[in-house]
């Protein structure tokens, strides 16, 4: 289910820094606004800080559909 238009996309405030390192973060549920583009997110995977890059394709998707909870599965 998605969030009601009303209330608007959830994002986390980003912190004021001048050097491109990366954002870490929990917010998984994080919407990618468009002046997050060519920012990197370290996102919390449940283990992991896994890298994000973010790219203009990403935008409105969520910070938590590009760091994956679960290893691929693969039978040996």
């Amino acid at each position: 289910m998605g969030r009601v238009a009303w209330k608007g996309p959830f994002f986390v405030r980003l912190p004021r820094s001048l050097t491109n390192e990366p954002v870490r973060t929990k917010a998984r549920n994080c919407d990618i606004l468009p002046n997050f583009v060519g920012r990197k997110f370290l996102v919390h995977n449940g283990k992991d800080y896994l890298p994000v890059n973010v790219t203009e394709q990403m935008v409105g998707h969520k910070l938590g559909d590009f760091s994956f909870t679960k290893k691929p599965f693969s039978y040996k």
